[in-house]
């Protein structure tokens, strides 16, 4: 539902026949109140709209309140929507016109449908629009929440990345896809190999493999129950993507599921899982095709960012050693990739962020016996396959003039920053650019991966597990993530990659080219 709210009109205060404020008597029975356990989001944020989302326990009515500020001694009371059992509760609520450059307060109530006298505690958020003008902007990035069977341990501060990211106040945060992992169960115990003893948090849903579409959800609401996140949430608007556990690992329309799914159709769990993700994430639904997940936003004159899918469209994860575009070696699928070319001709913003969920030039394997590509790179040599797409996507960026594109990706579980340099590639029809690699947040921690050499990346940096080690736990301190700071007066982005105790590891400083 959009609610449109005049800017002339957005700090005046509420009339009397307004349809009311949150601060309006209710009946105060604890006991009876709507609950609200997975607080609040705000994503999707622009110059003069955002999305705000919340969830209740519960047939209600979801009631807002908006403000600049914190006081809400100018607040909007807005029109109430229906949270119903056919989306688990979740409402999410459009906010436009709202204006730029501006913090913004909301505050949520859910009022009990079937006694509409009682009504939850109110709960807070705040996000910020993006800037009119030239201001400084800084987000932050990086994926994979809850994977390998390391849950939340309380013993262990919990999913702390998220509390070190909110301590940076950014604009926004950049989830880069992994934001579940559907098909990995968790044991409510881990011996780790000093002997100590990793402790999860368990609910019922999160022992078994989802494959209802209560369970995909369960995996959501899973997440929300980590104090960290619920306090990043509140604070930080999220851009959210999807990539492959959300539903399954490394799926395409060519997955066989594993045995411990009853469920036996691949494409029947993905639309399941995609409903899942767009419930509980405050995404903007596109009219033009429902449960579209690729998008641009537009953050002020110095940023917009390309959020791409990498899933819904590919061909299946056969060899990919295809010499001629075609079904086989979608990837981002001909209508996504028309989109972005058209996009990023139309950018007028200083920086073009391509938010990709999967690495360019990092072989990832479809399966154990390294049989079968999963992500773009097909191993060293001309493009083939998948990497037809992106030396299609590289040639048009070069032709085209547009300038100062920047790639973040998150997938692999490790940090590194690539140097993509046509003078070293095999495709070189393309002008140089940088890819910066982040994650997991709170994840197992693997890697470093092998490069091909098809575009030319020159490894500038990485930060992984020593040799011979694998799904090292969140405990072990390796969990990453990326911080973008762009200057309003220079238009410089900063680029440093951090590990969850805020150790900033690796920086660079990037000077734009007149767009």
């Amino acid at each position: 539902m959009t609610i449109k709210i005049s800017r002339r009109r957005f700090v005046s205060t509420a009339s009397a026949a307004a349809l009311g404020s949150l601060a309006a008597p209710f009946l105060s029975r604890a006991a009876d109140r709507p609950l609200m356990p997975q607080g609040v989001q705000s994503g999707d944020v622009n110059t003069d709209s955002a999305m705000v989302w919340s969830r209740a326990d519960r047939p209600s009515q979801m009631l807002v309140e908006v403000s600049t500020t914190e006081s809400f001694a100018n607040l909007r009371a807005l029109p109430p929507i229906a949270a119903l059992p056919e989306s688990d509760f979740t409402a999410k609520m459009l906010l436009e016109n709202l204006p730029a450059g501006q913090d913004i307060f909301y505050r949520v109530k859910f009022r009990d449908l079937s006694h509409p006298d009682i009504a939850s505690e109110p709960v807070v958020g705040r996000f910020r629009t993006a800037p009119a003008g030239k201001r400084d902007v800084s987000f932050v990035w990086g994926g994979d929440v809850a994977g390998q069977g390391w849950g939340i341990n309380p013993d262990d501060g919990g999913m702390a990345t998220f509390a070190t990211m909110r301590k940076h106040k950014p604009d926004f945060f950049l989830h880069s896809g992994d934001t579940i992992y559907a098909d990995v169960p968790l044991k409510p115990e881990v011996t780790l190999a000093d002997g100590k003893v990793w402790k999860n948090l368990i609910v019922p849903e999160k022992t078994r493999v989802a494959e209802t579409l209560d369970e995909f959800r369960a995996a959501h609401k899973y997440n929300f129950l980590d104090d960290n996140l619920r306090a990043f949430n509140a604070e930080v608007p999220i851009f959210a993507q999807w990539d492959d556990h959300e539903v399954v690992n490394n799926w395409s329309s060519s997955k066989e599921l594993p045995a411990a799914y009853k469920v036996r159709d691949i494409n029947l769990l993905a639309a399941r899982g995609k409903r899942a993700f767009h419930e509980m994430y405050p995404t903007r639904e596109s009219l033009a095709e429902p449960g579209r997940i690729y998008c641009n936003i537009n953050y002020g004159p110095h940023l917009e960012v390309f959020i791409l899918d990498e899933r819904s469209y590919r061909g299946p994860n056969g060899p990919n050693q295809q010499s001629e575009y075609g079904p086989g070696a979608y990837f981002l699928g001909p209508d996504q990739l028309n989109w972005l070319k058209r996009a990023l001709l139309n950018s007028r913003a200083t920086w073009k962020v391509i938010a990709s969920d999967m690495p360019l030039s990092i072989l990832v394997y479809d399966a154990p016996d390294k049989k079968g590509s999963e992500a773009v790179a097909q191993g060293d040599g001309p493009p083939r396959g998948r990497e037809l797409e992106i030396a299609d996507l590289l040639r048009f960026i070069k032709t085209a003039g547009i300038v100062n594109t920047v790639w973040l990706t998150a997938d692999v579980h490790y940090t590194a920053a690539h140097y993509y340099n046509p003078d070293k590639a095999q495709f070189q029809e393309f002008e140089p650019f940088w890819e910066f690699v982040s994650g997991p947040l709170h994840a197992g921690t693997f890697g470093p991966g092998q490069l091909d050499n098809t575009f030319g990346p020159e490894l500038k940096f990485v930060k992984a597990p020593p040799p011979g080690q694998a799904n090292l736990p969140p405990s072990a301190g390796l969990q990453f993530f990326g911080h973008v700071a762009i200057e309003g007066a220079s238009g410089r982005m900063t680029v440093t990659l951090r590990d969850r105790a805020d150790t900033a590891l690796w920086s660079t400083t990037l000077d734009p080219k007149p767009v």
